[in-house]
């Protein structure tokens, strides 16, 4: 087994926030929660720190944790669109939305850039597709239809607000297709991805990870060095950027791995535990 790596000196006091990703970082590959995790999560919040999960998942695939968010309940959601209380049934309390005719545009400038696109937009209320989107997570009641149509404000479910637009590209590089986006329409929204496939995630300008959870740190009085953050794709890049300290996971995408200065074990060897038990083990702050 490998070990925790530093590429510069770690923390010399405990942080007093843990703010993590979820796929790929926290969780095991099969999606499940470890028993050093959960047991590792538990101290943390024992110990006075407090832990958000931080993710690009919607508030209803978030069952998978719920059972071990402690304090607070509150998770980031949905790359920052979305500000959930697992406490309170997966209630979304604070909406980012990406407005209507900004992902109207989005989808008109990539469909010109690559004509073989194809969206998705996910509500606060659920996801609805495109005829040719791959429906691996097809929700009962979706709707399948045009994305302009699913975007028009006689949309049957037009009163719930956009929290992402998902763009699929069968045949593009991942990364190239992300930076074309971002050249083509990147002056109207923010532009990432977190799949191995071509799958964009399009948020609201100014919305990420990062932005929402110094959102919910100011709210606490804590300050960006007194955080440590954990991911593994680009769509960490922003928070990992922002808080004090960083760890990338051994899996972690190329340009994750080298914008981080510490890196970690892989999610399989449950990276994240690792380092909180380190952590555990420093004086607490102040």
């Amino acid at each position: 087994m490998g070990s925790v790596t530093h590429a510069s000196a770690p923390p010399m006091t405990r942080p007093r926030l843990i703010a993590t990703d979820l796929d790929g970082t926290l969780l095991r590959d099969d999606k499940s929660v470890s028993d050093r995790t959960v047991a590792a999560l538990a101290a943390a919040e024992e110990a006075g720190i407090e832990v958000f999960f931080v993710t690009g998942r919607p508030a209803r695939w978030m069952g998978v944790v719920s059972d071990h968010v402690h304090g607070h309940g509150l998770a980031i959601c949905a790359n920052g669109a979305a500000v959930v209380d697992l406490h309170r049934g997966r209630q979304i309390v604070q909406v980012r939305e990406l407005p209507r005719e900004t992902a109207l545009t989005v989808v008109e400038e990539l469909r010109t850039a690559a004509p073989d696109v194809s969206f998705a937009v996910e509500r606060t209320g659920g996801i609805h597709y495109e005829p040719q989107y791959p429906q691996f997570h097809l929700d009962p009641g979706a709707l399948i239809a045009p994305a302009e149509k699913l975007l028009t404000d006689e949309a049957e479910y037009a009163d719930e607000p956009v929290l992402k637009l998902l763009a699929h590209h069968t045949s593009l590089v991942p990364d190239e297709f992300l930076g074309m986006a971002r050249t083509v329409a990147g002056h109207h929204a923010e532009f990432t991805r977190s799949s191995p496939s071509a799958l964009l995630e399009v948020s609201g300008p100014g919305v990420s990870k990062a932005s929402t959870l110094a959102g919910c740190c100011a709210q606490r009085g804590v300050a960006a060095e007194e955080v440590v953050a954990f991911g593994d794709m680009p769509n960490d890049l922003e928070m990992l950027s922002w808080a004090g300290t960083s760890y990338a996971m051994a899996n972690a995408h190329p340009a994750v791995l080298a914008a981080t200065t510490h890196h970690t074990l892989a999610n399989e060897e449950d990276g994240v535990a690792a380092v909180i038990e380190q952590l555990l083990e420093l004086p607490p702050a102040g």
